[in-house]
């Protein structure tokens, strides 16, 4: 699945006065529709997308789906299968933020509420970066409750993921066959020096707490003890060991260049740059998990050559071909997002409306030479590798194919859908 992304960003900062809603600052509220000409302009046929949750949930059962309605009609029309993005780094003001410990079981009612208008959805991302939402929120102090406190991240972080498995959970009772990409960013903390083997090795294991809370594996013993002091009692633990969905998940990972760090033995981290790069640590994710791969997101700013773009897509997709022979199940690439984005150099933390020039288009919906290159592997790729890979038969339907998939569905003995490899060399992963 070749695919692209419109981001729906839109945390707070500024202590809650400030919203920094990417999809206003890149113009798709004017532009969307010329945005979705530009996705079937490069051959894709999937993309990242969700209405914006602040403009759309507007109190409990309370919805103003105008936009939704419009977008996802036409996206219906295109038959461009999306993954949806419900929850991308924030919450409406009436919800206030992560801490919020009514967070998980309303959520889990828009995720219903959404499913039910939109039956024809079949892949989701309930809450998109789990980790990063809980830690630059409340880990950092970055977003929404600017926190920085081990308490302040394990609380958004039980929070965040407990809202992710009750959504999947409601979701599922509409539609059994769904398929959740749980994009998440994958990281890596490099030891500076022998003093700093500790500090580097707690986080490499927090790395993983949102996704082995989600997919209900067992935590290690240190990180155990590092959730129970921080506020997780027995009972909220045991939540997610008992609710796994696993089975109907493939682990969508995001890798850019600042997803590497280096440690110091006073505990600070400060960027590597790309070390060990997308194939090693796939590779430390899947050995973890076991499910079927995504690469979510990824991309690199054009620069005064004006190929530095095309050369770190060409570097991602090697590296995706590499972990497919290998033998890792990949099913599907991204580059994140369709167009340019605004403040992503300050990680959205400050409003200072500077264009990173990240996108497959500019601002203006002008091709960058990086949406050239990337129009070109979905042409010449597209059609090779489901014919010449052992990998996974992944059950996804486009809109088009809805009522095939519903049949399917209700047919005796159907449970809905689970992500399994199969045998045959010639099966098809998707479109």
């Amino acid at each position: 699945m070749f695919a692209t992304g419109i981001e729906n960003s839109y945390p707070t900062i500024q202590g809650g006065r400030v919203r920094v809603d990417e999809m206003a600052k890149c113009r798709h509220y004017e532009k969307w529709r010329t945005d979705f000409d530009l996705v079937e302009e490069l051959g894709l046929h999937v993309l990242r997308y969700g209405p914006p949750l602040h403009r759309t949930w507007l109190g409990p059962n309370r919805y103003d789906w105008s936009f939704a309605d419009t977008t996802f009609g036409d996206l219906e029309k295109r038959d461009v299968t999306p993954i949806v993005d419900l929850c991308h780094f924030g919450l409406p003001d009436w919800l206030g933020n992560f801490q919020n410990p009514d967070f998980p079981i309303l959520f889990a009612d828009y995720a219903r509420d959404f499913a039910k208008r939109f039956p024809w959805v079949q892949l989701y991302t309930p809450v998109n970066e789990m980790f990063i939402t809980a830690n630059f929120s409340a880990g950092l102090g970055w977003w929404n409750e600017q926190l920085a406190s081990d308490k302040a991240f394990v609380t958004a972080l039980k929070h965040v993921v407990k809202a992710n498995v009750l959504a999947m959970k409601a979701i599922l009772k509409l539609r059994p066959d769904a398929i959740f990409v749980q994009s998440e960013s994958t990281e890596y903390f490099h030891a500076d020096s022998p003093a700093a083997i500790k500090p580097a090795e707690i986080a490499n294991s927090r790395r993983f707490l949102s996704l082995d809370l989600n997919y209900g594996r067992r935590v290690d013993s240190e990180m155990y003890e590092y959730l129970m002091d921080s506020g997780m009692t027995r009972e909220e633990y045991h939540f997610f060991l008992g609710n796994s969905l696993k089975q109907h998940c493939i682990m969508g990972n995001d890798y850019y260049v600042t997803n590497e760090h280096r440690v110091f033995a006073d505990g600070r981290v400060i960027p590597a740059g790309e070390v060990f790069g997308y194939d090693e640590i796939t590779w430390q994710y899947y050995g973890r998990y076991r499910l079927p791969v995504m690469h979510t997101e990824t991309n690199f700013a054009q620069g005064p050559n004006g190929d530095e773009a095309v050369f770190w897509l060409w570097k991602q997709w090697a590296n995706v071909l590499r972990v497919r022979n290998d033998g890792i199940p990949i099913v599907g690439f991204t580059w994140y997002s369709l167009t340019d984005q605004v403040d992503w150099d300050t990680a959205l933390r400050e409003d200072n409306g500077r264009v990173n020039a990240l996108g497959l288009f500019d601002l203006d919906r002008n091709i960058r030479p990086v949406g050239e290159a990337y129009r070109k592997i979905v042409r010449e790729w597209n059609d090779v590798l489901p014919t010449q890979s052992v990998c996974l038969r992944v059950p996804v339907f486009p809109p088009s194919q809805t009522e095939l998939a519903l049949r399917q569905r209700w047919r005796p003995g159907s449970h809905g859908a689970r992500v399994e490899p199969t045998a045959p060399a010639n099966a098809e992963a998707g479109h």
